[in-house]
């Protein structure tokens, strides 16, 4: 199913997504086997394309695509990898048009390479890029495609969901307290962001810093909390010393997949931090956390009723989800066909989610602050930091250092890229 909340985002109602995975090897990697890697993952799940229904109720679905952007490999070597990576979302991945992803490679004056995937995100999140590549790698098929069905077929099947259980879930409201007790509790814990909570986003700050992933474990282990806990607590310590109001409020995606299949498959959940929880504390934040139920629609109510309603309305309704005043996605352990590119060694890795194009003639309005991505491959830890409010982040360089310092008081020392 097309997640049609990005899809939206993608057609300037929101924060504009794109995934994007990196590598770093440490000889300089022939344009034979990159060239090779772009036809498997042409091939693979992230060539296609959304094709809109022609049946009023029916849902966007997906048809395969062979169009793509041709392999990038720039000549002159590159001295900061962070900046030209940023540079590589500059081009245009449409879901709808295609092609929806590109990849490129410079590079390094230590006569290494850098290279660069990126994909919109309505085509994948962080874990379906990472399987994307797992699958052009190692030469496995990629997941079957859903089984298509008419757009007659989708919308009956849409419309009905909506009307049985959106009347079943008002009956409910009108003869259960219980249920109205719900529905209060919802609202309470997810309440729509306000106008004076919002910030323009005109740009944004990057930074990318490995560490080791034995130091990592030991310093949360120390403190009585999870790897997962120490990033939470580091999100929350580089956003205060950047003078972020606190307490700080998280979104954490928690991934729901039961398959390699690349689609957006996520709930949301959000965790309430200060600077003065200890590992302990934010480990049992987290717990309660990922008890309640996820961020989405009202208990009893079919998340299927924006798909069903006019754009503009369903904007409205769907504008600043899942958004706080930050974001912290662990894409967790990586796998071991990335370690390498054909011969060539694979030295690094990291996955975020980047936002192109915002400029003051093209800005954004949203709640997030900073966004935090963790992966874990080989013996290190590598966390890319995006900043997107310029009153706190103004440049990668200050994030970096911030970050590098916040590490050190964990004892933890860190090598950016």
């Amino acid at each position: 199913m097309v997640d049609e909340i990005f899809l939206r985002r993608h057609h300037g109602y929101g924060m504009p997504i794109v995934m994007q995975g990196l590598w770093r090897t440490v000889e300089t990697v022939d344009a034979g086997v990159l060239q090779s890697v772009h036809e498997a993952l042409s091939r693979g799940a992230l060539g296609r394309r959304v094709v809109r229904p022609r049946v009023p109720g029916a849902r966007p679905r997906w048809e395969a695509s062979t169009e793509t952007h041709p392999l990038r490999y720039d000549t002159d070597p590159v001295d900061d990898v962070v900046a030209w990576a940023d540079a590589q979302t500059d081009v245009d991945v449409d879901p709808e048009y295609g092609p929806a992803w590109a990849l490129s490679a410079a590079p390094t004056p230590d006569g290494g390479t850098v290279i660069s995937l990126i994909c919109s995100h309505v085509v994948a999140d962080a874990r379906g890029l990472v399987s994307a590549v797992d699958v052009a790698l190692t030469g496995k098929p990629p997941a079957p495609a859903p089984l298509r069905t008419s757009d007659a077929a989708d919308a009956a099947r849409t419309v009905g969901t909506v009307l049985i259980r959106g009347v079943t879930a008002s009956l409910g409201l009108v003869f259960s307290a219980a249920r109205r007790r719900e529905l209060r509790e919802f609202r309470d814990a997810n309440p729509k962001p306000q106008p004076e909570q919002t910030h323009i986003a005109t740009g944004t700050a990057t930074a990318i810093l490995d560490v080791d992933a034995a130091a990592w474990d030991a310093a949360a282990q120390a403190g009585g909390g999870t790897a997962n806990g120490l990033f939470l607590a580091l999100v929350t310590a580089i956003a205060d010393a950047a003078g972020v109001p606190m307490p700080l409020h998280i979104s954490v995606p928690v991934d729901t997949r039961d398959s390699d299949t690349v689609d957006n498959a996520m709930v949301i959940t959000e965790v309430v931090t200060t600077p003065e929880d200890s590992l302990a504390d934010i480990r049992q934040l987290s717990r309660a956390a990922f008890d309640r139920p996820p961020m989405g629609a009202p208990s009893g109510f079919p998340e299927e009723t924006a798909q069903i309603l006019p754009d503009r309305i369903a904007n409205h309704l769907t504008s600043g989800a899942g958004e706080r005043d930050a974001l912290c996605s662990n894409i967790g352990r990586l796998p071991d066909a990335l370690a390498s590119l054909g011969p060539y060694r694979t030295t690094g890795v990291a996955t975020r989610a980047v936002h192109p194009g915002l400029t003051v003639d093209r800005a954004a309005a949203t709640t997030t602050r900073l966004s935090g991505y963790l992966c874990s491959y080989d013996d290190t830890y590598t966390l890319s930091l995006v900043g997107v409010d310029p009153e706190y982040f103004g440049d990668g360089a200050g994030l970096r250092d911030n970050a590098v310092t916040q590490l050190g008081k964990w004892g933890l020392s860190a090598q950016s890229w």
